[in-house]
């Protein structure tokens, strides 16, 4: 019983662990999906997040989109403003502003504090055997508080690592914002989007 307890434990703690965020770099993306409308061209990419940062995008019906778009008109493009972004069936990417974006998907370290309830876990080694009026009663002859060393051990280590995948998180996605960006003519420029969506409908773009 004690190995199977473990074994249970171990797997929950497996699967609530903090999850780590892979960095994405528009720029190295292998873009393969297109639309051009007036010498304005887009490329686009879903699929661009793992783990927890992935099941709450699933859970919260948003999705992270990877766009490069090349300027080979004569003007200068303002994103959002001269030309917009629509879904095959006409419908426009409804935008998230990037905070509210970040917020949604990020982590809680705070989360991670029910591992202090390990805290009280003891491992118990050896045992004694004693008779009392003819009952026989054994019990563990040694004890180790190894909750008290794993509960706040897990808690910190999982609240550090939680924190430093949303601060890269929250990097990427301010690094590559790009609503309300100029795009200068023959300029390409990379960017992040999220937007409200539970498919992964084809993107074309229009200009205004």
């Amino acid at each position: 019983m004690t190995r199977i307890t473990l074994l249970l434990l171990l797997t929950v703690l497996l699967n609530s662990c903090a999850s780590g965020y892979k960095k994405i770099n528009p720029t190295a993306i292998n873009y393969s999906s297109k639309s051009i409308d007036n010498n304005i061209a887009l490329e686009y990419k879903y699929d661009l997040l793992f783990k927890k940062y992935k099941k709450k995008e699933t859970k919260n019906d948003v999705k992270l989109i990877a766009v490069k778009i090349s300027n080979n008109s004569e003007n200068d493009v303002v994103f959002g403003q001269d030309f917009r972004l629509f879904y095959e069936n006409g419908n426009q990417l409804s935008l998230i502003e990037t905070e509210k974006f970040y917020k949604t998907l990020k982590q809680s370290p705070a989360s991670y504090l029910w591992y202090l309830l390990l805290s009280p876990i003891q491992i118990y080694s050896g045992s004694t055997t004693s008779t009392n009026n003819g009952y026989t009663e054994t019990k563990p002859s040694s004890s180790f508080p190894i909750g008290l060393i794993a509960g706040p051990g897990l808690a910190a280590g999982n609240m550090i690592a939680a924190g430093d995948a949303n601060h890269n998180f929250k990097n990427d996605l301010m690094q590559y914002e790009i609503n309300g960006k100029t795009i200068k003519k023959g300029e390409t420029v990379y960017g992040l989007i999220g937007v409200h969506s539970n498919s992964y409908d084809a993107i074309r773009i229009k200009m205004q």
